[in-house]
């Protein structure tokens, strides 16, 4: 099985994580690789809607539910009072590509890149959280202990996140150290 290296960007609601990642996807796939996203949820969420025959089936009690067509498929599992999986078994439920971004998991121990805006008006996650290995900000932060990068430089940022692309068992053997 291919290597599924990942690199997470974190923040606050409303930092910009998902705005970045809209912006940098391009810029990854644009330099050849093969990128992935996984996002964190904090509530419960819906991909299919209300009426239609996917939904059906899993209010009707399915574990999980297949959707495919001839664009697409998806599988929506339920976890009926299981407790959330952790990032490592999503990741390996997940295709192999060259990068998977992630979003969120923000107090998770795993390396970070913070997504901070300063107009959000919340406090930095560095320094308090020691897995945060850079931040990616809209404005100078003379104070930070890790790198800064200039939240609109797409291209830093890339090339951030390549650099620091961990394989998930290793990620998950320093979240547990």
């Amino acid at each position: 099985m291919k290597a599924r290296p990942i690199s997470r960007l974190s923040g606050w609601s409303g930092s910009g994580k998902t705005t970045l990642i809209k912006k940098v996807l391009p810029c990854l796939i644009g330099r050849g690789l093969k990128v992935s996203t996984l996002k964190h949820a904090h509530h419960g969420f819906d991909l299919d809607q209300p009426g239609k025959d996917s939904f059906f089936h899993r209010a009707a009690g399915a574990t999980e539910v297949v959707i495919s067509s001839s664009k697409r498929w998806a599988i929506l599992h339920e976890l009926r009072e299981e407790p959330e999986w952790y990032l490592g078994p999503l990741v390996g439920k997940m295709s192999p590509v060259d990068l998977v971004l992630v979003e969120g998991y923000k107090r998770d121990a795993f390396p970070k890149l913070e997504i901070h805006r300063a107009a959000n008006g919340k406090p930095l996650i560095h320094p308090e959280d020691p897995h945060v290995i850079a931040v990616a900000s809209d404005t100078a932060l003379p104070a930070a202990i890790v790198p800064v990068i200039d939240l609109n430089d797409v291209e830093a940022i890339a090339d951030f996140l390549i650099k620091h692309a961990v394989p998930i068992d290793a990620a998950e053997a320093l979240a547990r150290s």
